[in-house]
């Protein structure tokens, strides 16, 4: 199938029950992520965590979602900031008393076309690579824990993209992947959206694979990505230039609602094992990019995973051996 006609697809309302679960949502005041909270809060949910950086717009979205629903003391705001380590580190440990944690939906990022530097290296590959596996490794132990409490899998989504298949991903000619994502280069900047959702595909299938030949593979936790697709939704507000209008004219022709992309997360969120390492679009598991499932793919694949271990290690030690 084309990815116009994915596009186009049908998604359907999300019906499955999250009663009695505690849900997170990074990204979650606006747009996909706050449109997939109502729909938690709609589905029963006991415990839904809007994870913000601006804790005023986290409060809008919880008053939003509590008048649409109009069921109270569900949401609670919590801050994070995804491109800083120590706010991840510290929004971990505030996980840590949850007397359970269903599904985390990794949801927050950011689409640059221009050079910004954080964390030492560019923003996007801060925000969606870097801080959203320090993120999930870090929650990986309050995830299992609650396991052991449900004897239900607990689920932690990433969003990606469809377009982790145009990525050029040239940084994996150099000698040290990371390292070339600090240049300042056009024709690297051009990509590295795409890169960083290619990353985020590569990284949910070796992590998982690695999960279940650790020493807590017994005790699963479901890990997937998800496509949303195009949507309204505002992750395109500082994309300059050319680009920027291109993107406004297809999001006027084909784009999805902000409330239907939500659908996705919400259907990544309930899917069983059978989703574990996969890559989830139009609300079923589908086949990654030709890249992604070819050799040079596999090589690049560990390459990533060593190098981003060896970052997450230094960041945190010891929070690899969550894996």
């Amino acid at each position: 199938m084309s990815s116009l006609a994915a596009q186009l697809q049908h998604i359907p309302l999300p019906t499955t029950s999250f009663a009695g679960q505690t849900v997170i949502i990074t990204g979650s005041n606006t747009g996909l992520g706050l449109e997939a909270a109502r729909h938690f809060v709609r589905l029963d949910a006991a415990r839904v965590i809007l994870a913000v950086r601006s804790v005023k717009k986290g409060e809008d979205a919880k008053a939003s979602i509590e008048s649409s629903t109009n069921r109270k003391n569900v949401v609670e705001v919590w801050q994070i900031d995804m491109s800083n380590y120590d706010s991840i580190k510290a929004f971990v440990k505030k996980c840590d008393s949850l007397d359970r944690l269903d599904v985390v939906v990794a949801n927050a990022g950011v689409l640059r076309n221009t050079y910004e530097e954080c964390e030492g290296t560019e923003i996007s590959i801060t925000v969606n690579v870097i801080g959203t596996f320090l993120l999930a490794l870090g929650l990986f132990p309050v995830l299992r824990r609650s396991w052991k409490k449900t004897g239900q899998a607990s689920r932690l989504v990433i969003t990606s993209s469809v377009v982790h298949e145009n990525a050029k991903f040239r940084e994996r000619h150099e000698s040290s992947i990371f390292e070339a994502f600090k240049k300042n280069e056009k024709s690297y900047l051009a990509d590295r959206y795409y890169t960083s959702k290619l990353l985020e595909v590569l990284l949910v299938r070796s992590i998982s694979a690695a999960m279940e030949k650790g020493p807590h593979a017994a005790e699963p936790v479901i890990l997937n990505c998800v496509n949303p697709g195009l949507c309204h939704s505002e992750l395109d507000r500082d994309i300059k230039g050319l680009t920027g209008y291109v993107l406004r004219i297809a999001k006027a022709l084909i784009a999805r609602t902000t409330e239907v992309g939500g659908r996705t997360l919400v259907h990544s969120a309930a899917a069983g094992s059978e989703s574990h390492g996969k890559y989830m679009s139009e609300c079923k598991v589908k086949e990654p990019s030709k890249f992604v499932r070819s050799n040079e793919g596999a090589i690049a694949q560990q390459r990533v995973h060593e190098e981003l271990l060896e970052i997450l290690e230094q960041i945190q030690p010891g929070i690899t051996s969550n894996i």
